[in-house]
C-alpha cells in the first residue's frame, strides 16, 4: 500500500476537523499516528482502528474571515494575527490556497526559509510548542502530503514566538564563538554550571520560557552557540545531534523508580527522525539545511537544561532487563502498533531504531554515546514503559518531585 493511501484515513480529519487541541496548542496527533503506524507496517485495519480511538479528541475550526486571508496576502499585514489560535483556520486555508498555486517547496522556502523578517518569525514559530510544528512539517515533507504541510504552517503561525530571543540570539552570538564543540560536551558544560542547569524551578509554569529565559538566558545563549554546523558536515551533524538526545532522553531514569521516558525530552528525540528527510531535500539549500540543524540542536540543548539537566546514566540502558527479552524491532513495532496510544510512543519506538541505523559506524566516536546493543535495549525500555501500569511518563525527570507517583521496579528489576 503506498503512503498516499494511509493518508486517505486523514482525508475527515483535513475536512471537517483540521486540528487536534491540547493545551500545549494545535497538535495533530491523529495525522502523526497514522502515518508512525503506516510507516511500521500496521495494516489498514490497526490504523482504522487507532484512529476512531482519538477521532472524538477533534474539535470542529472556527469560520474562516475573508478579510482576515485577504490581509494574509499582504506582507506588511501578514504578522497581524501571529500568535493567535483564533484565526489558526484562516492561516491554514490561506496556506493551502498558496500551496496550491506555488507548490509547497516554494511555500515553505518563502514562508520559513528565506531568511527575511516574515520568515525569520516563521521559522522561531516552527520550534514553539515543544518541536510539534516541525513535527508535522517533517510528516508532510517525508509523505509529500501538501494538506499535512499547510497544517503545519499554520499550527506555527498560531504558536507564541518567545522563543526567539534566544534561538536568534545563539544564532548571533555563534558568529563569534570560534570553532564549536559538540553536543555530549555541551550536554557536561551545562549540567557543570549550577546557574543554567538549576535555573528552571519546579513550580515554574514553563520551564523554559519561566525558569531558563528568565534565570539563565545569557548562559543558555552561550553554550548553545557553540553547536555549529557546517554544509559540508550535515549527515554527519545530523547522526550526532540524534545520538545526543537519545542519550540524554533515555539515560533520564531516577532509580529505583520504574523506568520511563521523559514526556518533553521524548519529543526531541520524536522529532530527529525528520532531518533525514529535510537533508535529501534538493529544493532546500544547503545553508538552510545546516540552520535547520543548527536550531534542533540548539533547542535541544535548552530543552535539555530546563529539566535540570540530569546526569544521564547509560548503566540504565546497558543494565536494563526488558520485560520480553526476545523480542525483536519487529516484535516491538508490532506490541507498540496495537497499544492504545496517542501516537507519542509509536513514534518514540520508530524513532529509537531510525537512530541505530543511522548511527551505524560511529561506534569509536566519543560524541556518540548511544551505541551498538543500546538501541534495542531503549527500544525495550519505550514499549515496557508505556505497557505498565500507572503514567505513561515522567514530566520533567531532572526534577526528583517528578517521579513522587511512581512506583519503585519490581526487585527482580533491580
Amino acid at each position: 500500500m503506498p503512503a498516499s493511501q494511509a493518508s486517505e484515513l486523514l482525508q475527515e480529519n483535513h475536512e471537517k476537523h483540521h486540528i487536534f487541541f491540547n493545551a500545549s496548542g494545535f497538535h495533530n496527533h491523529i495525522a502523526h499516528h497514522i502515518l508512525t503506524l503506516y510507516a511500521l507496517g500496521a495494516s489498514p485495519k490497526i490504523m482504522q482502528k487507532q484512529y476512531d480511538n482519538q477521532k472524538s479528541a477533534q474539535r470542529p475550526p472556527q469560520p474562516v474571515d475573508d478579510e482576515v486571508i485577504k490581509d494574509l496576502h499582504d506582507y506588511k499585514k501578514f504578522h497581524k494575527y501571529l500568535g493567535n489560535e483564533r484565526y489558526y483556520h484562516d492561516y491554514l486555508v490561506f496556506f493551502e490556497g498558496e500551496i496550491d498555486k506555488k507548490g509547497y517547496e516554494a511555500v515553505i522556502n518563502e514562508y520559513v526559509l528565506r531568511g527575511d523578517k516574515r520568515a525569520n518569525d516563521m521559522f522561531v514559530r516552527m520550534h514553539a510548542g515543544f518541536l510539534h510544528p516541525m513535527i508535522h512539517l517533517g510528516f508532510g515533507v517525508e509523505f509529500k502530503q501538501p494538506a499535512i504541510i499547510a497544517e503545519a504552517l499554520a499550527q506555527a503561525a498560531v504558536h507564541d514566538a518567545w522563543i526567539g530571543p534566544f534561538l536568534l540570539g545563539a544564532e548571533k552570538a555563534a558568529e563569534t564563538t570560534g570553532t564549536g564543540k559538540n553536543l555530549v560536551n555541551l550536554l557536561d558544560d551545562i549540567r557543570a554550571d549550577k546557574n543554567l542547569s538549576e535555573a528552571a524551578h519546579w513550580d515554574d509554569g514553563n520551564k523554559i520560557r519561566d525558569g531558563i529565559l528568565v534565570r539563565a538566558p545569557n548562559e543558555a545563549i552561550k553554550y548553545a552557540s557553540q553547536w555549529k554546523v557546517g554544509k559540508h558536515e550535515l549527515m554527519e551533524k545530523n547522526a550526532e545531534m540524534t545520538n545526543a538526545v537519545v542519550y540524554y532522553t533515555g539515560g533520564a531514569q531516577h532509580p529505583p523508580k520504574l523506568v520511563k521516558y521523559d514526556f518533553y525530552y521524548m519529543h526531541c528525540v520524536n522529532c530527529s527522525i525528520f532531518y533525514d528527510g529535510l537533508l535529501e531535500q534538493t529544493w532546500i539549500s544547503d545553508e538552510n539545511k545546516a540552520r535547520l540543524l543548527e536550531w534542533k540542536g540548539r533547542l535541544d540543548l535548552c530543552m535539555y537544561a530546563s529539566r535540570r539537566s540530569p546526569q544521564p546514566l547509560v548503566d540504565e540502558i546497558l543494565n536494563y532487563k526488558p520485560t520480553r527479552p526476545e523480542d525483536s524491532w519487529a516484535d516491538i513495532f508490532d506490541r507498540v502498533r496495537n497499544h492504545p496510544d496517542d501516537g507519542h510512543a509509536s513514534k518514540l519506538v520508530r524513532a529509537l531504531a531510525h537512530g541505530e541505523q543511522l548511527c551505524k559506524g560511529h561506534d569509536n566516536d566519543q560524541r556518540f554515546r548511544i551505541k551498538d546493543r543500546m538501541w534495542l535495549q531503549l527500544g525495550h525500555m519505550a514499549i515496557d514503559s508505556v505497557e505498565s501500569p500507572g503514567k505513561t511518563w515522567v514530566r520533567s525527570a531532572g526534577f526528583s518531585e517528578a517521579w513522587t507517583d511512581f512506583e519503585d521496579r519490581p526487585r527482580a528489576q533491580l
